[in-house]
């Protein structure tokens, strides 16, 4: 495994001063440095994110016409007395925002009698709206739905659902289709531009919002408060793995104060007596981001992952019930020990199966089973992954009714830019393989398998995770052609897996003091993960491990190694704790290690998880690569003038191989590489296809020659994307020739198709076109984004 260890450069004085009046136990520098190393580089930056109280949060009429049209819709039901259904969805977001909205529109609406709620079965109806649904809505008398966390894409249900006279209004986050659906309206952060403070929210903050706005505009018929749901949605926004940034923190910080002020109280005066007892049940106390992301968001997922059905998951999150609140989180616990179960067997035939395959040889992991659950394949995918170094595929091929239950939305876990391929036009008999890809930061997990699009019968996720279902005889196939695909990528070398360490500490620096320090970049998550502390030069004592049985204590379910870690710089020992390890394993004599610093509400004590460890020996740190690639992305610098220091990229690439060769030429002119690329600011793709097409009849009519460069910088697209427009551009009756640098198109007034093959052809090709520009502008989003430490690992293996 490769160690890196971020640059840190030294934040100035005054910085390290202003963090210091949030850290009064400590010097505030380790925090400084982690905070300036993010990005927080003013003191207003500071301020708004740590202390919530400074930061202002956006108005929900910041979406514009559609919380207008959506709040005008839900007063007229209202006044007419009219029936509404919120659909939601069976993960932890769609959760806890079906909770919000049942909570929230419940002081508007009567609960049961004008408002009800329904959660799609995972195993019978996967994802977003469907037919069968609305007809029982409408039996009931329903003339309104109101999604949450799903719909944005359920074009031709939102049009059924039309037919029998329902209404429909979209809350979602995820992908938008090309046009808005005609629907009353549709509240989804992804119309916003991607800087704007609301563009990261996840389904359960959207539907927070929505209800804020109606608090808003009927202000005095709610009874209750409408800070009592922000706990609601901080469980939802930190279990669906959404960069906490800007509203998203705000909202994420509230939440969790919320979550543990109720917890404080009380069993029996408790606001919500299934939080509650399920903190109680996963032995957390709601302070911490992580009682949701390692306790509360698993326990509400297996509930549809082992059972199907999750409806009474609402219940749980906002009955009073106490006695019933605690059966139900008595099922959910229940539920999640049968997915550890599952997910722990899988890890055991896997294992055994990777010990028949020749690593040296194998690019991308990619292992199959008939009786592999496909609900815990992401989770022990990831774990290969990481392990290993290697990309992993993990597919179960139980010939199941429904063809994809799981991969339609697989890659929205981490809440990136969801997209299916084609579906091919095959007989619905064949059994179908269903599972999860995980992989490393340096390979872009997207790229790789949509390369193999054609052998796939649904692939949906981002460079990292993702969901995909094929035909079993495809399998073969699709391992050695992903397996050609990657080795061609890496040019013979090895993937090797990389963890990066924020900063460098001691033993003695671990402790409540540091706890404290760190714990102001709280909420973590996507965007500002935990950090991870390097201790150099130490050694362990005192270890044992322990294996944790099943409830009759005949089948292991995990295993944890339990220690002190020790160094030169004090003579008190420190307590950690390693996950899923034998204590043998620990390396005998000094050595170093990666881990993070956690408080243990259980044992009530500071100590450290550990994530990697090696022998002192091995001790050399990749930082010189990280030196030599600056980052200036979305900011403005004056020695962008200054050629001579560094190699300047100021236009996003939509390739990690147009990195390298910019990589390659730093290294050859012994200069810095400064990426310096500004946030994508692009167009829709059929707005470029009709600028496009009128381009190319002005050019026609005026006769008129255009350059490639004037063409690719008027559409702000790239060449493999032009050239797939121009082909389109022929079926129009274009003829594009080249003349010397130039290209010269003229229209033919003439097409020898007849006009319904005519009509295909065209239809084709222009969709050919804007998937491409959508492929394209889905690249530039992603390294808009991508962390340093991805670049970097990047560059170096390639």
């Amino acid at each position: 495994m490769q160690w890196t260890l971020a640059a840190t450069e030294q934040p100035p004085e005054w910085f390290i001063q202003a963090v210091k009046k949030y850290t009064p136990a400590s010097s505030g520098l380790y925090a400084a440095q982690l905070l300036w190393q993010r990005g927080i580089q003013e003191k207003s930056q500071l301020d708004a994110f740590v202390n919530y109280k400074a930061y202002q949060p956006a108005s929900p009429f910041e979406f514009g016409e559609e919380m207008h049209l959506a709040v005008a819709r839900l007063q007229l039901a209202r006044n007419a007395s009219e029936k509404i259904a919120i659909w939601g969805d069976f993960d932890a977001d769609g959760i806890t925002s079906t909770s919000v909205l049942w909570d929230g529109l419940g002081q508007f609406f009567g609960q049961n009698s004008q408002l009800s709620y329904y959660i799609p079965n995972r195993l019978k109806e996967s994802h977003g709206l469907n037919n069968s649904g609305i007809d029982n809505l409408e039996k009931q008398g329903c003339t309104l739905i109101v999604t949450c966390d799903t719909g944005s894409t359920n074009i031709d249900e939102i049009i059924y659902a039309q037919k029998l006279g329902i209404d429909v209004i979209v809350t979602d986050h995820h992908t938008l289709p090309a046009e808005r659906p005609r629907v009353t309206a549709i509240i989804n952060p992804r119309n916003l531009p991607q800087e704007h403070p609301l563009f990261n929210l996840s389904g359960v903050a959207v539907a927070y919002k929505l209800v804020e706005a109606l608090y808003q505009t009927l202000p005095h018929v709610p009874k209750q408060p409408l800070a009592d749901l922000l706990d609601l949605v901080a469980v939802g926004l930190i279990a669906d793995l959404v960069q906490l940034s800007g509203d998203c923190r705000y909202l994420a910080q509230l939440g969790i104060q919320r979550l543990q002020e109720d917890f404080k109280q009380p069993p029996t005066a408790r606001r919500r007596p299934g939080v509650g007892r399920l903190l109680e049940l996963c032995q957390k106390s709601g302070d911490r981001p992580t009682d949701i992301s390692f306790g509360l968001g698993p326990r509400i997922n297996a509930v549809s992952r082992i059972q199907g059905d999750a409806r009474f998951c609402v219940e749980l999150l906002t009955s009073r019930d106490i006695k019933r609140c605690h059966e139900l989180a008595e099922d959910t616990e229940l539920a999640n020990a049968r997915r550890k179960s599952l997910q722990k067997d899988v890890q055991t035939q896997v294992a055994q199966k990777l010990s028949q395959l020749d690593l040296s040889t194998t690019s991308a992991i990619v292992l199959a089973d008939a009786q592999w659950p496909v609900g815990v394949l992401g989770l022990v995918a990831g774990q290969v992954a990481q392990e290993t170094g290697r990309p992993t595929i993990l597919l179960s091929t139980e010939d199941a009714i429904l063809a994809d239950t799981e991969t339609q939305r697989e890659g929205d876990a981490e809440n990136e830019n969801f997209s299916l391929s084609p579906r091919p036009l095959v007989p619905p008999s064949p059994p179908l393989a269903r599972g999860s890809a995980r992989s490393i930061n340096s390979v872009d997990l997207y790229q790789l398998v949509k390369d193999q699009a054609h052998l796939l019968h649904r692939f949906g996720g981002h460079p990292y995770a993702a969901g995909l279902s094929m035909l079993v005889e495809n399998i073969p196939l699709f391992t050695q052609a992903i397996n050609q695909r990657l080795r061609q990528s890496l040019g013979g070398k090895t993937l090797t897996p990389t963890v990066q360490a924020d900063i460098a500490v001691t033993v003695a620096d671990l402790g409540k003091d540091l706890f404290l320090e760190l714990k102001i970049l709280e909420p973590c998550g996507m965007g500002n993960p935990v950090p991870k502390l390097l201790i150099q030069n130490c050694w362990f004592e005192n270890s044992w491990h322990r294996n944790q049985q099943d409830s009759q204590g005949k089948k292991v379910q995990y295993i944890k190694t339990e220690f002190d870690i020790r160094d030169d710089s004090t003579r008190n020992p420190f307590p950690g704790i390693w996950w899923g390890h034998y204590k043998d394993e620990l390396p005998i004599g000094r050595c170093d290690c990666i881990a993070e610093l956690d408080y243990n509400t259980f044992k009530k004590r500071y100590e450290i998880r550990l994530i990697a460890v090696r022998p002192s020996a091995n001790s050399v740190l990749a930082t010189q690569h990280s030196e030599l690639i600056l980052d200036w992305r979305h900011q403005q610098h004056p020695e962008l003038n200054t050629k001579e220091t560094a190699v300047i990229l100021a236009e996003c690439p939509t390739s990690w191989d147009d990195l390298r060769a910019w990589w390659k030429r730093s290294l050859y002119n012994h200069q810095q590489l400064a990426i310096a690329w500004t946030k994508p600011n692009q167009q829709p793709p059929n707005q470029i296809w009709l600028t496009l097409v009128g381009i190319a009849k002005y050019l026609s009519r005026t006769n008129q020659l255009v350059t490639r460069v004037q063409l690719l910088e008027k559409l702000g697209i790239g060449d493999q994307t032009l050239l797939v427009g121009l082909k389109a551009l022929k079926y129009l009756g274009f003829t594009v020739q080249r003349q010397d640098r130039y290209l010269h198109i003229s229209q033919e007034t003439k097409n020898t198709s007849s006009g319904e093959t005519l009509t295909l052809l065209v239809d084709a090709a222009i969709a050919k076109f804007l998937a491409a520009v959508r492929e394209e502008q889905f690249q530039r989003e992603y390294f808009a984004e991508v962390p340093l430490s991805t670049i970097v690992a990047m560059v170096n293996e390639g």
